[in-house]
């Protein structure tokens, strides 16, 4: 490759300097300003330049000269071999693994090189369509819906059809987004990623990086901001780097992307097509050079179709503009023109000619495709890719549609092609079948049978034969080493047919009568008799193989053979090729997808299905013994595997539907397929599964049975029988109606006697037929029952049976008596049976359906008890032979004595009949043959001690045939146990003891050792593993074989030996009689149904149905799996919810008992706090010292006192005045180590803030009363008290005043000590400190977290009045509020209204019990918009103003909802309520809000402000959409509920609709929600009563109060 490359592939450097600027510098040429400054005409500097200098400063014309020099590529550049090619490794990816090859080359590179460099060297596949991206080539945004229809639609376009994808290869602009969009949708498979990017050398950065030849290079995708130069795409696959011999220019890379795309369109798209590969132009995007290149692309002479995407701005969307205006006016013109000159940044002039150039592009409008992504009415944007490279093809529907084909794109073919309309002409469409057969396009061949294909007009002998020669050979006739001007002919693949299917089959193609035909299709000077004969081979050919040599077709060249135009035109009247020869072609092809598709085409489908099952097996068998990889064997088997389950679905489809028809189906004679049955097929096929079906196995039960119909002790009446015919008579048979499904054995078909298959009669000639019939009314009832008993193969097993005990009893007693000189009876007998029983099986030879003898024999020969029959009556006429000779009489009763174990091993196969027996004897026969190896490496072992052990003991024995029985006899008894324990020790006798004998007891020990611990053990232990294995499958293989038992019985005559010699008699004089009488003879044997042709056209007809049915099941058995898939998810998500209850219900537990462990702890503390008081009251009344008592009588007399005193940081209190936020602490950092509430204990001065309502706020109808908490006049004075519990108190002393002091100067910094924290936690939490104590150091943490707020609540004070009014109440607001501390949760959902914004929040510590600690609120605020506009209502305190109104709405409605509750009635099971509501003052910002407690659930609303509201679909919703209704009436029509929202039975945020008083002042009473008239209005309208309204006794209609005023 690397001297390839560099003998075709060349660089360009700049051999001579040629500044930029043409002023001359007058100083050297080595000067430094120069070098750093001056570039040439190519971009380089001086100091970069490897040119000469000549012509440079000083040197040059004078400025008087106007002849200046300009720089051209070919005068000013040198060649030399590229050293820049190999492979590129980019690191920016994590996600896959991106390698591209690239090459430096030079501009003008002929393109042909360029295409053998990829295909050759790159080993790229010929493309079959070409996309070339154009666009914006700095970065540019894309919307998200666009960039997906780009990237899916290209990346599919190209993966789908084998393209070729060029680009710029940058990491900017459109080739960006094609690397996103390869890196997002496409391919892990580096094949099918061909990217190639055509990129100026000169501009891309870091380029010396890439230098080297044939090298591995890592490059960093990502570039310097500040450079001017651009990195490569990591997602290209492949690079050609343009070089004309410029730094940090672009543009030489168009003309050779120009040239490499008018090469590659003129390449043939597939070697089978004549048609050219598309090429097409995408456009995102882009600048003014890009409506330039689209007029260079309309405008060639094959010109190249346009795709744009509109939307992607600038020029793509200019040109979608023009394209969609019919004509231009003055008014669109000069719109267009100042869109260009904003677009571009362009002077009008510019601007002008831009537009002259859109509009010589729409000149060829219909080569322009714009497309939409945001239009829902068009295609997907791969099929308009497409469907724009065909249009510009300009090809007529034929070449189209072969485009396509190469594709493998049918659904653009149908679409776009295959119309309704398009006129095809008379066999336009069997190339292209020819070719998608060829290529393997199933869904073109689909497509085609569609649209009216005729396969038996397409699929002709010559186009079968080119079908077999065109794709790669069958690798049974390749094997052969055919020669290569060897052509293949139908005969064979007959014969390769024959080969794979074995037995008696003979294939269509190799009987004569196909012969002949075949043969008036060619010369008659190339007879193919003679030229069969002639054809010769190899030297390499395979003597097994050559049979694939003989051919009716002579030998001639593969390519530009010429059928006959006869074959070619029409198919031949004789014979007519149809779905099934195609279908064996897809087979023996080895296309699987192919195969299957063809299957649901035709008839007999399940016979094709177990004949390509068959021959699938027989091809893994011979891929597997000829070496081809265990991949191709494996493969085929699991196609064979598949179509084996596919005839055995059939059947069952078949059978669910009807019993008999799919009986029918599996013995019916199939001529297609050599007049084989499907069940011949099965079991030649070792189809298992389908003869073990229950209803093959009903057939054969049927088939077993005859027309006997008993059930029980059926063994009992059938022997009674043969003992006594009288009591034939006396037995039941079934009627000619229920036996219709049963093929009846040949002598019946014979004599005529088959009156259960009506078809039978019209299949034969009409004299036969006459005969038959006359054959059959002569029949009385007795000899029916006769008939039918002795033909049915239960009766036969029985009769030959009891034959055969009776033999071996004679047998066995001529073998222990003395033979005589003559043979007494009971010899005699036994000669006779062996004897008829010989030509019984002779008969049995002639009889089978091979007509080669010699495959008869070996059909025969392959079932083992032909083969022990054999040896069997073999022996014995060698016994008889020899007894007739007194000196050979001994040797014969040996004979007879050995020959007597053959017979006695045949009574085995008599109990595989039997269900219970049978599954036993498969079970021996597989140990059997499964231990041979086993039993080899024993012999090993025995042969090799038995020798060493006779030559050491016996070191003098003489040569005889005696040294092998002594070698293996006493070591094969000694695995059994008889270790000769006298002998083991050979010198215990003197005269047994020779040299060596003490080697023996050892060696004996280690054979032991090996041969019966170890070899035996393994074989018990293989045969344990084998009873295991078959003990599962047994049954089934017993099922398998039952069909040889009764088929075996099914043909035997029904007379046993030697009585069957009559039968064979009776069968010579019936076929003399029918060759006298020249009657026509059935060419058929074993169990077959013959059908008339209505009856067969029946039986066709139901197998149709059954495989549509099948597929039919099948689609909804995937459906129903999808549905159970939902189902199980659907299950998952109510045990999911119910486990959430169970949650809830264990979270609201453990919530009691932590309350009950809060209440308990509450109690200990408040213990400690009296046992402290005991301690200091004991303390004072033993002290003894004046000064304590002195000290301790001021500090219970005197009250506290502090004067003004400067402290250290001046953080002293004064304590009796109010504290000023700014005198508190100043350090945030108190507010998150501890409550702000303790802070707040320093000194009664520090006061919570108290809620002053703003002027002009109006509470009406509920009144807002201040409850002050003001402090005590001790208080004011300077005391200072602590509450112990309710109703106690207890001054602190002036000691314990000072200590607290120092600590609080101590604990400045922020973290407190342990002392001072103590003393302001209240009882609970001081036990649980003390508690922790125990275990762990206490240290200074941050306990809380959040902001500190203020909230105010609204308490009820009764008025009075009766129970159930409205003003029996009235809301008051707590004057002071009390303090929390909220922390915002990290993930907030989305909560936000129309009105305000919502945010939620958790308590991490409250004052009291006005929030819950750990519970989730939530905190809303208005928005600043809906702040501003009411201003203008409520210059000072907006917010404020807001939310108290919001909270009043939400306390009236709850009042009402409290109302409805009460009166509702018992009907209505539902009790909604509305939250609690409080204002929230939040600290840090003064911003006033609202609090409410958090809802968990599903968040619905039921109605809202304007009246609109939800069809109930539940009781509860009824009963909250009738409330809105109650508010109405229950208010003589003043007020009105709406905007009912919330989780279930809670409900937040209503709207209180109010009627518009026009003598109001227009205060707003409710929130900025209330819409007033309008609303209500609304509401009547579009409220519909329900069920709940009438059990609360409301109108069906509701009125206004307008109207009712009226």
């Amino acid at each position: 490759i690397r001297s390839w490359i560099q003998a075709n592939f060349c660089k360009r450097e700049c051999v001579k300097f040629l500044p930029v600027s043409r002023d001359h510098h007058r100083c050297y040429p080595v000067c430094q300003v120069c070098q750093s400054l001056v570039r040439c005409c190519c971009g380089r500097l001086i100091a970069e330049h490897v040119g000469p200098y000549s012509g440079l400063l000083g040197h040059g014309p004078g400025p008087d000269s106007t002849d200046e020099e300009e720089w051209y590529v070919l005068r000013h550049t040198s060649v030399s071999p590229t050293d820049a090619f190999g492979l590129l490794d980019f690191q920016a990816s994590t996600k896959r693994t991106c390698h591209a090859k690239y090459v430096r080359l030079s501009s003008d590179t002929p393109p042909e090189l360029l295409v053998q460099l990829m295909l050759r060297e790159w080993h790229m596949e010929m493309p079959k369509l070409v996309i070339s991206v154009h666009g914006g080539t700095e970065s540019f945004p894309l919307s998200p819906r666009v960039y997906q229809a780009f990237s899916t639609g290209l990346i599919t376009a190209a993966e789908s059809t084998g393209a070729w994808i060029l680009t710029d290869g940058i990491n900017t602009g459109v080739s960006k987004y094609v690397g996103d969009a390869v890196k997002v949708y496409g391919s892990h498979d580096q094949r099918k990623r061909n990217v190639v990017g055509i990129t100026p050398w000169g501009i891309i950065e870091n380029n010396s990086d890439l230098i080297g030849c044939d090298v591995f290079r890592h490059y960093q995708a990502l570039g310097n901001p500040l450079s001017k130069r651009a990195s490569l795409n990591g997602m290209h696959s492949h690079f050609l780097l343009v070089d004309d011999g410029t730094m940090g220019k672009s543009g030489c890379q168009i003309d050779l992307r120009k040239r490499l795309e008018r090469h590659i369109h003129f390449q043939k798209i597939h070697p089978r097509l004549p048609e050219h590969v598309p090429l097409v132009c995408v456009v995102v995007e882009g600048g003014p050079a890009i409506l330039s290149v689209v007029l260079e692309y309309v405008r060639r002479s094959s010109p190249v179709p346009v795709l744009v995407f509109e939307g992607t701005g600038r020029a793509a969307d200019l040109l979608a503009l023009i394209h969609k205006q019919t004509a231009l006016d003055l008014d669109i013109k000069e719109d267009v023109l100042l869109r260009i000159q904003e677009m571009f940044g362009v002077e009008r002039q510019e601007a002008s000619e831009l537009l002259n150039i859109i509009m010589e592009c729409m000149e060829h409008r219909e080569l322009i495709t714009i497309f939409d992504s945001e239009s829902e009415d068009l295609q997907e944007a791969d099929a308009a890719i497409l469907t724009t490279s065909l249009r510009g093809t300009r090809a007529s529907p034929e070449e189209q549609l072969n485009i396509t084909l190469a594709w493998d794109r049918a659904d653009v073919a149908k679409d776009n092609i295959l119309v309704y309309g398009q006129q095809w002409q008379a066999g336009s469409l069997e190339q292209t079948m020819l070719d998608a057969l060829l290529m393997d396009r199933v869904s073109f061949v689909k497509l085609l049978i569609e649209n009216g294909m005729s396969m038996n007009r397409f699929l002709t002998i010559s186009r079968l034969e080119q079908l077999y020669n065109r794709v790669i050979p069958i690798y049974h006739l390749h094997e052969t080493r055919l020669p290569a001007v060897y052509r293949i002919s139908l005969i064979d693949i007959g014969m390769v047919i024959e080969y794979l299917i074995g037995g008696a089959y003979r294939s269509t193609y190799t009987r004569k009568s196909f012969r002949a035909m075949y043969s008036r299709f060619h010369n008659p000077t190339s007879s193919p008799f003679c030229n069969a004969r002639k054809s010769p081979l190899t030297p390499k050919t395979s003597p097994s193989r050559s049979h694939f040599h003989r051919t009716a077709r002579p030998c001639r060249q593969q390519e530009g053979a010429v059928a006959p135009q006869d074959v070619k035109s029409a198919p031949s009247p004789e014979f007519v090729c149809t779905f099934n020869d195609l279908f064996v072609w897809a087979v023996l092809k080895h296309r699987q997808e192919m195969a299957m598709f063809l299957w649901q085409h035709g008839e007999q489908a399940m016979a094709r299905a177990v004949v390509a099952c068959k021959l699938y097996r027989a091809m893994a068998g011979e891929a597997k013994e000829s070496n081809m990889g265990d991949s191709m064997s494996e493969e085929l088997k699991k196609n064979s595997l598949e179509f084996g389950q596919l005839a055995v679905d059939l059947l069952d489809q078949a059978f669910r539907k009807n019993e008999r028809m799919a009986m029918k189906l599996l013995t019916w004679e199939m001529k297609d397929w050599s007049n084989f049955t499907c069940l011949q097929m099965a079991v030649s096929s070792r189809l298992s599964l389908f003869v073990a079906h229950n209803c093959t196995q009903m057939l054969l039960t049927d088939l077993w049975m005859g027309r006997l119909n008993m059930s029980k002790n059926s063994w009992f009446k059938i022997i009674a029988s043969i003992l006594m015919p009288v009591a034939i008579q006396m037995l039941e048979f079934k009627s000619q109606a229920e036996m219709s499904h049963v093929p009846q054995p040949q002598e019946a078909l014979q004599f005529g006697w088959d009156p259960g298959n009506p078809g039978a009669s019209e299949q034969e000639g009409a004299t036969n037929t006459g005969d038959e019939e006359r054959g059959s009314r002569c029949l009385c009832p007795w000899t029916r029952k006769v008939y039918d008993f002795y033909t049915a193969p239960v009766v036969k097993f029985w009769f030959h049976t009891m034959a055969f005990l009776v033999f071996l009893m004679m047998f066995s007693y001529t073998v222990l008596v003395r033979l005589d000189e003559k043979p007494n009876i009971q010899e005699c007998l036994v000669i006779t049976y062996i004897l008829t029983m010989a030509a019984e099986k002779a008969r049995e030879v002639w009889v089978l359906e091979p007509r080669k003898f010699t495959k008869k024999l070996k059909v025969w020969f392959s079932e083992y008890w032909n083969i022990n029959d054999f040896m069997g009556i073999l022996l014995f006429l060698v016994g008889v032979s020899l007894r007739w000779h007194q000196e050979t009489r001994l040797a014969s009763h040996i004979v007879y004595s050995l020959d007597f174990i053959f017979w006695s091993v045949r009574l085995l196969d008599l109990f595989a009949v039997n269900q219970h027996a049978g599954p036993y004897l498969t079970m021996i026969t597989k140990m059997m043959s499964n231990m041979f190896y086993i039993v080899v490496i024993m012999a090993i072992v025995l042969v090799s001690f038995g020798t060493s052990r006779k030559s050491i003991l016996s070191p003098n024995e003489d040569p005889s045939w005696s040294l092998l029985r002594d070698v293996v006899f006493q070591p094969y008894w000694m695995i059994f146990g008889e270790v000769y324990a006298g002998e083991i020790d050979a010198c215990s006798k003197p005269e047994t003891c020779v040299p060596g004998a003490f080697l023996t007891p050892f060696l004996q020990a280690v054979y032991l050792f090996v041969q019966y611990i170890i070899m035996v053990n393994v074989l018990i232990a293989f045969f344990n593993n084998v009873y295991f294995d078959m003990s599962s499958i047994s049954r089934k293989l017993w099922k398998y074989n039952r069909y040889r038992y009764i088929m075996t019985y099914q043909e035997k005559p029904w007379l046993p030996p030697p009585l069957i010699l009559l039968s064979h008699m009776t069968l010579c004089l019936s076929s003399m009689w029918h060759k006298h009488r020249k009657a026509t003879k059935r060419g058929r044997t074993g169990l077959k149904l013959l059908l008339a042709p209505d009856d067969l056209k029946k039986l066709l007809e139901f197998e149709e149905k059954c495989v549509a049915g099948y597929f039919r099941d099948k689609k909804e058995s995937q459906q129903g799996s999808q549905i159970n898939q939902i189902r199980s998810s659907l299950v998952f998500v109510s045990r999911a919810e119910e486990m959430a209850g169970v949650l809830v219900e264990v979270a609201e537990k453990v919530s009691i008992i932590q309350d009950n462990m809060r209440t308990l702890d509450s109690h200990l503390g408040q213990l400690q706090d009296l046992s402290a008081l005991a301690l200091d009251t004991i303390n004072f009344l033993s002290a003894t010292d004046n000064q304590q008592q002195e000290v301790a009588r001021l500090g219970k007399s005197q009250p506290i006192t502090c004067h003004h005193e400067q402290v250290t940081y001046s953080c002293c209190l004064q304590i009796g005045e109010s504290v000023a936020p700014s005198q508190a602490f100043q350090s945030p950092k108190h507010y998150r180590s501890m409550p702000p509430s303790l802070l707040r204990g320093l000194g009664p001065g520090r006061q919570r803030p108290s809620l002053e309502l703003p002027p002009g706020t109006s509470v009406r109808p509920f009144e807002v009363r201040s409850k002050c908490l003001l402090a005590s006049s001790k208080e004011e004075e300077g005391s200072f008290r602590w509450s112990l519990q309710h109703g106690d108190s207890r001054e602190v002393t002036i000691l314990n005043l000072l200590k607290y002091f120092v600590l609080l100067f101590c604990g400045y910094d922020g973290s407190l000590l342990v002392i001072f924290f103590f003393c302001f936690l209240s009882a609970m939490e001081r036990n649980n400190l003390m508690r922790l104590a125990h275990s762990i150091p206490f240290t200074p943490v941050s306990l809380l977290g959040g902001v500190e707020v203020c909230i105010y609540t609204l308490e009820e004070t009764e008025a009075g009045s009766s129970l159930g009014d409205l003003s029996s109440s009235i809301s008051t607001w707590i004057q002071h509020g009390r303090t929390a501390v909220l922390q915002p949760l990290a993930h907030q959902e989305v909560l936000d209204g129309g009105l305000r914004r919502a945010t939620k929040v958790v308590c991490t510590w409250a004052e009291g019990d006005v929030l819950k600690l750990g519970s989730v609120y939530v905190v809303k605020a208005f928005r600043p918009e809906v702040v501003r506009i009411w201003q203008k209502v409520f210059p000072i305190s907006t917010s404020l103003h807001l939310c108290l109104r919001e909270i009043q709405q939400q306390r009236a409605a709850q009042k009402l909802m409290q109302r409805f509750n009460q009166i509702k009635p018992s009907s209505v099971p539902y009790s909604p309520r509305f939250l609690d509501v409080s204002l929230l003052h939040w600290r840090s910002d003064g911003q006033w809000l609202t609090v409410e407690k958090n809802m968990g659930g599903h968040f619905r609303k039921y109605n809202n402000n304007t009246g609109e509201e939800i069809s109930p679909s539940s009781g509860l919703e009824e009963a909250i959409l009738a409330f809105s209704h109650w508010t109405y009436e229950y208010t003589n029509r003043e007020l009105l509920v709406l905007d009912l929202q919330g989780v279930g039975a809670e409900l937040t945020d209503p709207s209180l609709i109010r009627v518009d008083d026009k003598s109001s002042s227009g205060e707003m009473a409710f929130g900025p929600a209330n819409l007033g008239d309008d609303a209500i209005q609304s509401f009547v309208i579009k409220h519909t009563c329900n069920s709940c309204c009438k059990k609360l006794g409301l109108s069906g209609e509701v009125t206004l109060m307008s109207q009712v005023e009226g």
